[in-house]
């Protein structure tokens, strides 16, 4: 895992598209709320945010 983040990092900074990391970063912490509300108490808080 820690190898994908090395060339995830390597290939925008090469790129020059180090911009698009806070838009991965949000969807990385968006996708991580998901799975964790699926089975929690937090699931019917999560439908009144959307």
């Amino acid at each position: 895992m820690l190898e994908f983040f090395r060339d995830l990092w390597a290939f925008l900074k090469v790129r020059k598209k180090i911009w698009l990391l806070p838009i991965v970063v949000v969807l990385v912490l968006l996708g991580g709320i998901v799975v964790f509300s699926q089975q929690s108490v937090l699931g019917t808080f999560i439908y009144t945010l959307f």
